[in-house]
């Protein structure tokens, strides 16, 4: 399934996707929301969208825009605007001002919600349905979407999380946007599984930990790496039994 990572702020994590065997689709920037965790100052947003992207498209996430701060970016390496709170008469003026592809942004928490698309039809590249919460991800009932003329490119968005069953959403939408899924808060219970190293976790072929995010770094990790208080941990699985195992034997917090 096609993915969206969105929130995007420090360079080493922008490079590990970028760099990686699968790097997703779309990499999002949170441009002009200062509210959000994930906001990058502007002189920071120009100096990461001009790190060399390769097969990935970047996406400038933002919030009813005003026309100086789009003058301010218009320069800057994106692909996409996604925007939220955009009237379908400015989302056009948008594109055709800066000839910027659209991923319109729109709100769900009711089911009538989602007809909101229609009038952004022949504007819009993508439709993105997202949970209603500008500073933290918030889920919606995703069969809501179920109806969807297969002729519109959809992302879902919203609280998705690791064990979301991705076959079903396959089903609604083209693409997955996940920014909080990929990240841990700040209340894990890691007593278990601090001053451990990866080595000593009895992981078996079904997952492994290749990077830790340590404060603003993103390290690379190998089996003598030591865990220590504060890291995200970067898990990949084949096998999600494997992950749950795993998941259960440690038992930290999951956001």
């Amino acid at each position: 399934m096609r993915a969206k990572i969105c929130g995007i702020k420090d360079e080493n994590t922008l490079r590990f996707l970028i760099d990686h065997k699968y790097p997703p689709e779309f990499i999002g920037f949170i441009c002009n929301f200062p509210k959000s965790k994930r906001f990058v100052e502007i002189d920071k947003l120009k100096y990461l969208t001009n790190i060399n992207k390769k097969n990935s498209k970047f996406v400038a996430v933002l919030v009813n825009p005003t026309e100086k701060f789009l003058e301010e970016i218009k320069n800057f390496n994106f692909d996409f605007y996604q925007l939220y709170d955009v009237s379908a008469d400015k989302t056009k003026v948008i594109k055709n001002t800066y000839k910027k592809k659209i991923i319109t942004a729109l709100t769900i928490k009711e089911k009538n919600d989602v007809d909101k698309y229609k009038d952004y039809l022949n504007i819009s590249d993508i439709f993105l349905f997202d949970g209603k919460g500008y500073e933290k991800s918030i889920s919606f009932q995703h069969s809501f979407l179920e109806d969807l003329p297969n002729n519109i490119e959809k992302m879902i968005a919203g609280d998705i999380k690791y064990n979301d069953n991705l076959d079903n959403l396959k089903k609604i939408a083209n693409i997955i946007d996940l920014s909080g899924s990929l990240e841990t808060g700040n209340n894990k219970d890691l007593k278990k599984i601090i001053g451990k190293r990866i080595v000593d976790l009895g992981l078996n072929g079904s997952m492994n930990i290749p990077a830790i995010c340590r404060e603003d770094k993103v390290l690379m990790a190998h089996g003598v790496t030591e865990i220590k208080e504060g890291d995200h941990l970067l898990i990949f699985y084949k096998d999600k039994s494997a992950f749950d195992s795993f998941y259960n034997k440690y038992k930290w917090q999951h956001s």
